[in-house]
């Protein structure tokens, strides 16, 4: 349970030992806390880059000491080849870590590729955080 800023440096403490593929899949409805998430977690590992949603920019790029890290916000494309024409296959291949919002236009075409996900719902006052 998350119910305040510490909460997200926690869960996000907690999470990143066990994060092995350099995929990460942010669920959860509008406001739920995703890129509040992406932020505590960029800030565990090392990054000083200052993060905000790419819900705009589709793609946000940010550097940490371990390598690039790119943070995608797919809510505003309608189908694959939207996906697709954003290059995110060569960001894939050169990232550290991509984390990508709204996956769901996009998760089928990981099929076989090692990920995680996590999801995160509104719970009265806080959030809850469930990483797979």
């Amino acid at each position: 349970m998350i119910s305040n800023l510490a909460g997200w440096q926690e869960t996000a403490e907690r999470i990143l030992p066990h994060l092995d593929s350099k995929i990460l899949l942010l669920k959860g409805e509008l406001g739920a806390g995703k890129t509040t998430f992406t932020q505590f977690l960029l800030r565990t590992l090392g990054s000083t880059d200052e993060v905000s949603s790419p819900t705009y920019s589709i793609v946000n790029e940010y550097h940490s000491p371990k390598g690039k890290i790119f943070h995608f916000d797919l809510y505003r494309l309608k189908n694959i080849r939207e996906v697709y024409d954003t290059g995110i296959e060569e960001y894939l291949d050169s990232a550290f870590l991509t984390i990508i919002e709204w996956p769901e236009v996009y998760e089928e075409e990981l099929y076989g590729l090692p990920y995680h996900e996590i999801c995160i719902e509104k719970n009265g006052d806080g959030r809850k955080a469930t990483f797979h």
